[in-house]
């Protein structure tokens, strides 16, 4: 980016910038003494601090006063009020924003011409198997963007997107462990009901979920292929896909992305 100072500052210091944050640390792509927060609620921010080993400060004017880098990690709902604290006080920062349903074309229109990147993770980051999507806003250079893509590479895949598809991609992918963990949590229930107890049902539930999606992006084959290969004509599997089948799963998990992506286009 040109900078020598590489310190990035926090605004809010939540569940996802505490994911964002263990990511960075625990994948040497910043050192912890680098990474400052900023939250008003102090013990959110003393808590923080206190787990990461990360510097804590007073004020966002502290915060800009430090820090090149900005990661906006707030709810949605309080960014108005975060662009009128800092809209007068950025100077050639580069701005992140992993804000749900707020555009970069918003925090542009409040910042003026400031280099803003839009992201859009999810929590697996904490284990550095995030997913997250990486949207260039119309002042920030390439060489943002591969900063931006190369941190979140770090927690995961990260990919480059088209800002239009970014709230779909908030209900597929920075909803999508909260539906992942409801459907293997109620695999493993089932799997408890039946006699196996729920702790080893849910080991072999998420184990297989884990090794499903990794067959998904690491072999040639097509999804359908890969549920072919499992399924034997008049097997056993084949009665359990019928029941998805014949269950409207489809129309359910289409209604699920469906109904989060007009909430996340709702919070702008």
């Amino acid at each position: 980016m040109g900078n020598e100072n590489n310190n990035l500052g926090f605004i809010g210091a939540g569940k996802m910038a505490n994911a964002i944050m263990k990511g960075i640390i625990g994948s040497d792509f910043l050192p912890v003494d680098s990474i400052y927060i900023y939250d008003k609620n102090q013990d959110t921010l003393k808590c923080a601090a206190k787990n990461l080993k990360v510097q804590a400060v007073e004020s966002i004017d502290e915060l800009l006063q430090k820090c090149p880098t900005i990661m906006i990690a707030t709810k949605p709902f309080v960014i108005n009020e975060i662009l009128d604290t800092i809209h007068d006080k950025i100077r050639n920062h580069l701005v992140i924003s992993i804000l749900a349903g707020v555009s970069t074309e918003k925090i542009e229109a409040k910042l003026g011409k400031t280099r803003v990147i839009r992201v859009m993770p999810n929590t697996p980051a904490l284990v550095q198997d995030g997913m997250s999507a990486v949207c260039k806003g119309k002042y920030a250079f390439d060489g943002d963007t591969e900063f931006v893509l190369d941190m979140f590479s770090k927690l995961g895949k990260a990919v480059q997107t088209d800002e239009k598809y970014i709230d779909l991609i908030t209900a597929i992918s920075g909803s999508g462990p909260a539906f992942y963990y409801y459907i293997i949590d109620k695999i493993a229930r089932a799997g408890a009901k039946l006699g196996l107890d729920y702790e080893t049902a849910l080991i072999f539930a998420a184990q297989t979920a884990l090794g499903s999606a990794k067959m998904i992006l690491e072999t040639p084959e097509s999804v359908e292929e890969l549920i072919r290969n499992v399924t034997t004509p008049g097997g056993c599997t084949e009665v359990g896909n019928n029941i998805l089948s014949n269950s409207k799963t489809e129309e359910v998990l289409f209604k699920t992305i469906k109904r989060t992506m007009e909430k996340a286009k709702s919070l702008g």
